[in-house]
């Protein structure tokens, strides 16, 4: 794609979003079998479901603006689960294993907000509002998925010890 425009740099954007959410539904399942901790089991599968549900959103916005959701494999999304993958092939104590997979989630969370939130200022500036909305909301989630992973890990704000002193046991 040649990109010549704010316009084209956004398609472009959204595209990659659409790959690395895809890449992340796929990705998910793998992570909630590999975790022995309950509470991060159902995160990870909270998280896919919102993940589709995210996919969806994106397809909206690509229906609504007229435009085509295929475009290039997200590299960075491919690189971040490879990663993951990684962690979860270790052998490791079940706990240190859980506090790997955190990080490799987190990773995947940063990598998304910088994301959502680039394409959603692209989005203000093109005055698409409505979508703008939609990726506000999005960016919101990710936000909040990330700091249930940060609860998770240091066990602030939950019941119970987190899994990094858990792993440091």
């Amino acid at each position: 794609m040649h990109l010549e425009t704010l316009h084209d740099l956004f398609v472009e954007q959204l595209q990659d979003l659409h790959s690395a959410e895809n890449q992340l539904v796929e990705a998910l399942p793998k992570m909630a079998r590999a975790a022995s901790n309950d509470e991060l089991k159902r995160a990870f599968e909270d998280h896919l479901r919102q993940t589709r549900t995210h996919v969806q959103r994106l397809e909206q916005i690509f229906d609504d603006l007229g435009l085509s959701h295929n475009g290039k494999k997200c590299k960075g999304m491919e690189g971040l689960l490879k990663e993951g993958n990684e962690m979860i092939e270790h052998e490791a104590a079940p706990e240190v294993k859980d506090a790997g997979l955190i990080a490799a989630a987190q990773r995947v969370e940063h990598y998304e907000i910088s994301a959502y939130g680039t394409v959603r200022t692209y989005a203000d500036q093109l005055r698409y509002d409505e979508t703008a909305d939609t990726l506000q909301t999005t960016l919101d989630e990710e936000g909040e998925t990330d700091k249930k992973l940060t609860k998770i890990a240091t066990g602030i704000g939950i019941s119970g010890m987190g899994i990094n002193v858990k792993a440091e046991m």
